[in-house]
């Protein structure tokens, strides 16, 4: 028999342990993890690619300037373990608004003057990138 008791029971159970669920989800979201810093960065431009940065090896920070064949530019700065770009001369700056990247889950783009940056795990340097959109 389903007496108010058990269902308050029943209950209880449901939401202690989806608490735990979701207390398991955060604790493994905020883990490092082991790749972290294990990066090359690689930057094309019109689709050739012009530079592979291990960004694990970098121990100061530097800047790239690439020149477009019209007079547009790109200023990248490079540092320990991440790299953004931090002027441009595209009329929209979305490509400096992106800020530093870390990991490979987004590039960074500059449609304009036609710059990607693209990070990939440092032992899978070789591969082209996936799509290039102009």
């Amino acid at each position: 028999m389903n007496t108010p008791y058990h269902k308050s029971k029943k209950n209880a159970i449901i939401i202690a342990s989806l608490l735990f669920l979701l207390a398991l989800c955060s604790l493994i979201a905020l883990l490092p993890h082991p790749n972290s810093h294990t990066y090359t960065a690689q930057i094309y431009q019109s689709g050739q690619l012009l530079q592979s940065i291990p960004l694990y090896s970098v121990q100061e920070n530097y800047t790239i300037t690439l020149q477009g064949p019209k007079g547009e530019y790109n200023e990248i700065e490079v540092r320990p373990g991440s790299i953004g770009i931090v002027s441009a001369s595209c009329p929209d700056k979305l490509c400096v608004g992106q800020g530093f990247i870390k990991d490979s889950m987004l590039p960074i783009t500059c449609l304009p003057n036609q710059v990607v940056i693209l990070l990939r795990p440092a032992d899978d340097t070789e591969a082209a990138p996936d799509v290039i959109t102009y």
